[in-house]
């Protein structure tokens, strides 16, 4: 499965990143107001454009609350310039360039990374010919656009999709590239030292210590697997406050680039927002999931059932993720840590899995004597015939009589219908309702 590309939008506060943001990914996704650093969370997007997918992230949010500016737009840079495949540069078409601007020119310098000036506010119709002012930056051409008003984005989205590199999964080697993804401290780290038999990573009790994220080769029985960490960043002063929101956006970064993806949360602890936020961009991105529940040897006064209780306690806080497996380890002492590939291969068994056309519509029969759509924007829902579809992961579609009759509950009573019979575990379906001709 060929990864998306990823666009970044950097600048000083107020330069309209988010506006633009919101401008292209067509939904209004981040919170808009006419003061400086108003934007409180990093957020992302998906979007398209000339028939080409990618994430669009706005790093507007990600800011050093009693830091100096310095630090807030040298961090915003540089998450940037380690993420995205494209960097796209807000300045301000009213302000000029300023002091600040240069500053995070001079940080994007240093990368290799295509990066794209857009001078943003620009309300005026007329040409603007003053060009040198801009050029001078070192960036090469700009754009000029109004991310209010719509003027000259496309012409930006062109640039954007022409500087994307492309990823042909087809051209890759067979190779199973896993993201471990989880909030920081969950024992990230401590896993991949287990998985890959050597020191490579930093581990301390410390949340966070890990500097940058390493991909990391091995081979199990005759398998071949790269382990893409995302462990967050040092701790150093007040950036301590924001590993929360580098563990986002490494996470989605990660996720992205993954076959499957190892949801690593602390089994010793209940389960935050923070691990089923992590958790949602991955079913967002329509990717197997594997739970792995760390820090089993500290359970204390284990009993026979206690694994079965902590599923079922797992399952109520990742409802969305019914799907997903969990298996309980211990990274530090290196328990059933060599049953994740076991699971990852299980998962990879699932994902190839093809149902005979007569087996499957025998289901969706018995599923509607069973359970009768509901009435439903007007009519109720008939299923005449269904088949499985050739995709990367299980696609399967009914030919109805009406899509609009289709209420979420009964599409998710038909994919449970369909688990029932079969072992798709660890592999997200997808459902598509077309109306018979």
């Amino acid at each position: 499965m060929a990864r998306k590309g990823i666009v970044a939008i950097v600048g000083r506060p107020n330069v309209g990143k988010s506006t633009l943001f919101n401008r292209i990914i067509g939904e209004k996704k981040a919170i808009v107001e006419d003061k400086p650093g108003v934007t409180r969370d990093r957020m992302y997007g998906n979007t398209e454009w000339l028939t080409r997918k990618f994430i669009v992230v706005d790093t507007g949010g990600i800011t050093l609350k009693e830091e100096t500016f310095a630090k807030e737009i040298k961090m915003q840079a540089e998450i940037a310039i380690q993420e995205a495949d494209v960097v796209v540069f807000v300045v301000s078409f009213k302000d000029g360039l300023t002091p600040e601007d240069e500053s995070i020119a001079r940080i994007l310098y240093k990368t290799k990374k295509p990066v794209i000036l857009a001078v943003n506010k620009y309300d005026k119709k007329e040409l603007y010919d003053d060009a040198y002012e801009y050029m001078s930056i070192g960036f090469g051409d700009y754009c000029l656009v109004s991310s209010t008003h719509g003027i000259g984005v496309g012409d930006l989205l062109d640039q954007m999709v022409a500087k994307l590199p492309s990823f042909n999964k087809d051209e890759e080697d067979n190779t199973t590239k896993l993201a471990i993804i989880g909030k920081p401290n969950v024992g990230k780290s401590s896993l991949v030292n287990a998985l890959v038999g050597e020191e490579r990573m930093i581990v301390s009790e410390i949340a966070g210590t890990t500097v940058d994220s390493v991909d990391s080769k091995l081979k199990v029985d005759g398998n071949e697997y790269i382990i893409i960490d995302t462990a967050g960043m040092r701790k150093r002063g007040r950036i301590y406050e924001n590993l929360e929101r580098y563990s986002y956006l490494r996470s989605m970064t990660s996720i992205n680039k993954a076959d499957i993806v190892l949801l690593m949360i602390d089994v010793s602890q209940t389960v935050s927002d923070q691990d089923t936020n992590i958790g949602g961009f991955a079913f967002e991105e329509n990717k197997p999931i594997i739970i792995i529940a760390n820090k089993w040897d500290l359970i204390a006064n284990k009993e026979t059932n206690t694994m079965v209780k902590k599923t079922e306690e797992i399952r109520t806080y990742f409802k969305y993720l019914n799907y997903a497996s969990v298996l309980f380890i211990s990274a530090k002492e290196n328990q059933r840590v060599q049953k994740i590939f076991e699971a990852v291969e299980l998962v990879k068994t699932n994902i190839k899995k093809r149902i005979r056309t007569s087996l499957l519509n025998e289901i969706f029969n018995k599923a509607q004597l069973i359970n009768p759509a509901p009435n439903h924007n007007g009519g109720r829902l008939k299923i005449y015939y269904g088949s499985q579809v050739e995709a990367y992961l299980p696609t399967f579609v009914l030919f109805v009589n009406n899509p609009n009759y289709v209420h979420f509950s009964y599409k998710r009573f038909l994919e449970n219908q369909i688990r029932s019979h079969f072992d798709f575990s660890g592999v997200p379906i997808t459902i598509i309702f077309r109306e018979r001709k």
